[in-house]
């Protein structure tokens, strides 16, 4: 593919707590620079009963209604045995939610840390969900691909190829019939969970580069359905140049090829591109069919069943002229 930049996000306490709101109940206001290095949330409920070893230090602490009954029911001599594993130096912050009742202990041990503890007002699960979504895109492995992302009947097509091979144009011809546009020249990938999540860097919103016309804002000339900010990444269409050399598939029967991206495999489809060939309508075409064979219809073996029938059909044929 073209050339390819890695990087990966950072998020700090204080982002965090301004997104959910959060009361700072310990820890002074250098504390809210604090990393968070890891998406996932840890219910310690095996930490409480004096159980560590497999603990990620790493992770947000979070106590819910089922710890806060059961640090009540802890002795004195527990807390402060069992607390301070909990404030480890790596783990980022603990926040309590349902707006619970801090024992003493727990806010004492962390004064005397400078550990930062978290109250909010949220459900439990609630909270752990939208607080894993939030730092999974937050802390995602990025990659940079140059190339352009489209949206066509609803799958997120990158366009990859050499400069110059008309892509934005393709592009535009695509949005021209009623397809979406995501990003022309950089795309910023995202990988959240299993799927890879595509993005304009933010100087480039709505922007498509015309080599003789220059930068124009698809959304101002077509509309505000031509444009979306983010886009899930289904397929890669790799435009190459036509040449007379290859044998290029006829029948779509080759085994499918896939391009990795973080990890991730992508179906791809490599289609050569020519004067006289409207590559937008290819494209298309290429979607449509991609679409169809995910919903299990194949046309090419279809077509091949349909040979094979008619060549049994006429050797059964000839068989019953020569008895005769």
């Amino acid at each position: 593919m073209s050339e390819q930049q890695l990087g990966r996000k950072t998020v700090t306490l204080r982002e965090m707590a301004e997104t959910f709101h959060l009361e700072r109940l310990t820890g002074d206001e250098s504390t809210l620079d604090r990393v968070i290095t890891e998406p996932d949330v840890n219910r310690p409920g095996f930490e409480l009963c004096g159980y560590v070893r497999d603990t990620d230090p790493q992770r947000i602490i979070i106590i819910g209604n089922k710890e806060t009954e059961y640090i009540g029911h802890m002795s004195e001599h527990l807390q402060y045995e069992r607390f301070p594993n909990l404030m480890e130096n790596r783990s980022p912050c603990i926040i309590v939610t349902r707006n619970n009742p801090v024992a003493q202990i727990m806010l004492d041990i962390a004064r005397q840390k400078n550990f930062p503890i978290f109250r909010s007002t949220e459900d439990t699960g609630r909270l752990s969900v939208d607080l894993t979504t939030f730092l999974d895109e937050k802390l995602a492995i990025e990659e940079t691909i140059y190339g352009v992302l489209v949206v066509v009947y609803g799958k997120g097509v990158l366009l990859t190829g050499e400069s110059g091979i008309g892509k934005s144009e393709t592009a535009l011809e695509l949005i021209r019939d009623g397809q979406t546009l995501v990003a022309d020249d950089r795309v910023d990938i995202l990988r959240v969970h299993s799927k890879l999540i595509g993005t304009a860097p933010k100087l480039l919103e709505r922007m498509l580069e015309l080599r003789g016309i220059g930068v124009i804002d698809v959304e101002r000339m077509y509309g505000a359905t031509s444009y979306v900010s983010r886009h899930q990444i289904d397929m890669v269409i790799h435009l190459t140049h036509m040449d007379n050399s290859p044998e290029y598939d006829r029948l779509g029967d080759h085994i499918r090829e896939t391009s990795t991206i973080l990890d991730v495999e992508v179906p791809t489809i490599a289609l050569p591109v020519s004067p006289g060939r409207s590559t937008s309508v290819l494209v298309e075409s290429a979607v449509v069919n991609f679409t169809l064979q995910e919903e299990g219809y194949n046309s090419s073996q279809i077509f091949q069943e349909q040979q094979r029938s008619y060549l049994r059909s006429q050797n059964e044929l000839r068989k019953g002229q020569g008895k005769r």
